[in-house]
């Protein structure tokens, strides 16, 4: 679906979830994780449906992640660092019954 139009030139690894990703230094985190095949960051805290990046350019909050250090953040806005950790939302749905 998503692939990365050039070669990592100057790479950085970063972990999302317990999975190494390899980026380009200056790459946004929802587009190194697309670029890796990662396209579910969270899930929708009222339905729990799988949520992916949508706008790119911080108007949505479809991207929405945690970063150690940083609490939740919109992934397209952030660039990549070597070593960073970043996890999808917890979800937050109630099952109802």
């Amino acid at each position: 679906m998503f692939h990365r139009r050039h070669n990592i030139a100057d790479p950085v690894s970063f972990w999302f979830e317990d999975r190494e990703v390899l980026a380009n230094r200056g790459d946004s985190v929802a587009g190194a994780l697309l670029a890796a095949g990662i396209s579910q960051l969270r899930r929708s805290p009222v339905s729990g449906s799988a949520r992916a990046p949508f706008c790119m350019i911080g108007n949505c909050y479809e991207c929405l992640v945690e970063i150690e250090g940083q609490g939740a953040v919109q992934a397209c806005l952030i660039e990549v660092a070597e070593g960073m950790q970043v996890r999808m939302m917890p979800n937050t749905h109630a099952e109802s019954g």
